[in-house]
């Protein structure tokens, strides 16, 4: 077998020291919503990876929709962010923070005050939200959002990619994915306006690539990627028939836009068919394309010599094996995470894992 996986490559404008990508996961550890020391220790030991994402991250604060999830709105959060890109930096990665507005994924009890939750239809997710102050409560119908509340959660994350930048992140990966805002506009389970933000396939992809362009604009292409799920059904997501051509659509005109990267993956219950994964390849034809979702190690190799990604992700397994690159390359079995520490506070189960 080939080491195509541990070589070299380039995203963007970066040099990596591999193809592995470590996955963003949301871990629950920032309390006040602010990042920590024990959050880059957690980061830091696992720089192995040519590049990190971090956990989704709130560009405002009516995306802090989970409870202890990081912000990136602020000087308190620049500043904490900012210990965790240092720790990167100094042991040789490289690491882009994932912006992620959670929209009608939240509950007020979790969003400091004034904040609201928010999505393109007032439409509930099915479920439940786990708050610290009174255990799991029902998904609320989130606000319908105004054109005041779109033009202003775009201006979010633009102004958000400036901090991360100032915070010395490498760039941003915005999070189209797992039924959160941007995906919210993108699927129909969620989205049922009749303005210029739904409806259509070109209405529905509006939101994710004004916010692109704006992101794009304040820190420059080559530093952005995004996330996308097409077909996941997390979060009250579903199927339709135009979701393919959404995200064709979708996929051609961030290429056009000249990003870095389009991270694909297979999550919440529905892989993506193959052909719309090729699809989605040769539309996104002036970027890198990163694959994700239950790899391991021969069928990373595999797939990037058959020309399908650039790179692969890997989440869970660097939970328990901070060392994965060095461990997959080796051929050594993996540890396996403790579950019940994947979202509890503290160290136990983040930062003690062996090191090796």
């Amino acid at each position: 077998m080939g080491e195509l996986l541990y070589t070299p490559t380039t995203l963007g404008d970066l040099e990596l020291k591999n193809r592995v990508v470590m996955a963003p996961m949301t871990r629950n550890r920032a309390l006040g919503n602010v990042p920590n020391d024990l959050m880059a220790t957690y980061y830091g030991q696992r720089s192995e990876a040519g590049l990190i994402v971090t956990e989704g991250t709130a560009p405002a604060p009516d995306g802090l929709g989970y409870a202890r999830i990081p912000g990136l709105f602020n000087g308190e959060q620049v500043q904490g962010w900012r210990g965790v890109t240092d720790a990167v930096h100094a042991a040789g990665g490289r690491i882009f923070v994932q912006l992620m507005h959670t929209g009608r994924i939240g509950h007020a009890l979790n969003l400091p005050p004034g904040a609201r939750v928010l999505g393109p239809s007032a439409i509930a997710a099915k479920g439940d939200m786990y708050t610290d102050q009174q255990g799991p409560q029902p998904f609320p119908v989130p606000q319908e959002m105004s054109e005041a509340d779109i033009a202003q959660a775009i201006e979010s994350f633009a102004r958000s990619s400036g901090l991360a930048r100032e915070a010395g992140f490498d760039g941003v990966e915005l999070h189209g994915a797992n039924g959160y805002l941007i995906d919210q506009f993108l699927n129909a389970a969620s989205n049922q306006r009749r303005d210029d933000w739904g409806g259509s396939v070109e209405n529905r992809a509006r939101f994710a690539l004004e916010v692109a362009r704006k992101v794009a604009a304040r820190i420059g292409a080559k530093r952005v990627g995004i996330r996308i799920s097409p077909y996941g059904v997390f979060n009250s997501m579903a199927p339709d028939p135009e979701l393919g051509a959404v995200y064709l659509h979708l996929a051609r005109e961030l290429s056009e836009l000249g990003i870095a990267y389009v991270h694909l993956v297979d999550f919440g219950g529905k892989v993506v068919p193959a052909d719309l994964q090729a699809g989605i390849r040769t539309a996104f034809k002036k970027g890198r394309l990163i694959l994700s979702g239950e790899y391991d190690a021969a069928r990373a190799e595999a797939d990037l010599a058959a020309g399908r990604g650039d790179l692969v992700a890997f989440g869970r397994p660097f939970i328990a094996n901070p060392r994965l690159v060095s461990r997959l390359r080796a051929g050594l079995s993996l540890a396996a995470g403790d579950p019940t520490t994947f979202y509890t506070p503290g160290a136990r189960g983040y930062t003690d894992y062996p090191v090796e």
